[in-house]
């Protein structure tokens, strides 16, 4: 008998099953009527331009998205009826704070003045801020449940971190990061990535809602000005991106970050997430 072919064999089924085998990728998640990928379209600042631009081409298309309010901006003084006009039509007005701060002490902070700089603000005082604004949202939409981005992403006010404090008064909590979510299963709610896509042109706006769409997950992007102000895209990139997404609607489901996140936390128990 030829015992070491036999022994080869043998050593080399044994070598196969020690390796380890490699790390399947995230499955996709269960998104309301089978897209592959959830789309979070938001707006920062009450800007002009997102009522100008952005908000009709949203229209256009039947798409909804989020604009986050920040409630001492001229904006939102000057143009209230407008806000209210743009809640009725199903877009969501978020928290952005009352007056903005980020810390002052980070590089290019010179525009941060005095009043408005989170490293002599006490967390106390941004929680009791942040929650007045969501009273003051109420006032203007009617609506009881809320989402909030943090300004600039800064998190850590004079005395501490004041977000963690905050996590019981809203479904999700945006903070800068990545624009598109790796796993859906692994997210925290309240620690949401988000990426403001400065100068960005329509084509590379796309390639990251397709890398969504990949992973099966999501895509938040959070702009600024639309062909005007600051941190801004172009309106012919923020068009482009818009058609793309309207000609696909059973590929991507666009809708606001409230809408997306409450589905997320209703769904993530049932599928063995960790909020």
């Amino acid at each position: 008998m030829h015992t070491r072919p036999v022994v080869m064999a043998i050593a080399a089924l044994w070598l196969l099953s020690a390796v380890p085998a490699a790390a399947a990728p995230p499955a996709a998640f269960a998104w309301p009527a089978g897209q592959r990928a959830a789309v979070s379209l938001a707006y920062d600042d009450a800007l002009a331009s997102q009522l100008d631009v952005a908000m009709p081409a949203l229209d256009r298309h039947g798409l909804k998205g989020s604009f986050y309010l920040t409630l001492s901006g001229d904006t939102v003084r000057a143009r209230l009826d407008d806000w209210r006009a743009a809640a009725r039509r199903g877009h969501e007005l978020g928290n952005h704070s009352l007056f903005h701060q980020c810390a002052g002490s980070k590089p290019d902070r010179g525009w941060v003045t005095p009043a408005h700089d989170l490293d002599t603000t006490t967390a106390a005082r941004m929680r009791e801020q942040v929650r007045l604004a969501s009273t003051m949202l109420q006032a203007i939409d009617g609506a009881k449940t809320r989402t909030y981005t943090v300004p600039c992403g800064d998190r850590d006010a004079q005395d501490g971190d004041y977000v963690d404090g905050l996590s019981g008064d809203f479904v999700a909590i945006k903070v800068m990061g990545e624009a598109v979510v790796p796993d859906m299963r692994a997210l925290d709610p309240h620690a949401v990535p988000v990426m403001a896509p400065e100068g960005l042109d329509g084509e590379a706006l796309i390639a990251l809602v397709e890398e969504a769409a990949r992973r099966g997950t999501m895509v938040n992007l959070t702009f600024h000005g639309i062909g005007a102000e600051h941190l801004s895209i172009t309106a012919e990139a923020h068009a482009q991106l818009l058609a793309h997404l309207a000609a696909h609607p059973g590929r991507y489901w666009t809708a606001t970050f409230r809408d997306i996140m409450t589905w997320v936390r209703d769904t993530q128990p049932a599928t063995g997430n960790t909020p």
